[in-house]
C-alpha cells in the first residue's frame, strides 16, 4: 500500500468533470484506489463516491493505492490532481 496527501487546486473542487477525469484515470489500474477526506473514504473508481465526498478547492485529500501497480497509479493520480484535473 502506498499513499500521499495532495491538495485539490482546481477552482471548482471535485465537481462532475474533474471527478470523472479522476475516476477514468483510476480505472486504468488494477489496484484498489481510494482517498480519504476528513472522516470520509471514497472509492476513486466511482464518480458517485467521489462526488459524495464533497471535496472543494483547497481541500487536502490522501490518495491510497493498494495492488500490483500501486506506485504507478499513485504517481499518475497525484500528477493529475496537481495539474488541476483539466481545469
Amino acid at each position: 500500500m502506498v499513499s500521499q496527501k495532495v491538495v485539490i487546486n482546481n477552482p471548482t473542487g471535485l465537481h462532475l468533470r474533474p471527478a470523472g477525469m479522476l475516476c477514468k484515470e483510476a480505472m486504468q489500474f488494477e489496484s484498489r484506489i481510494t482517498f480519504t477526506f476528513g472522516d470520509i473514504t471514497a472509492n476513486a473508481k466511482s464518480v458517485l463516491s467521489v462526488l459524495g465526498a464533497c471535496v472543494k478547492s483547497g481541500d487536502e485529500i490522501e490518495l491510497i493505492c493498494e495492488g500490483k501497480d500501486e506506485t504507478e497509479a499513485l504517481n499518475r493520480l497525484v500528477q493529475l490532481v496537481e495539474g488541476g484535473l483539466g481545469e
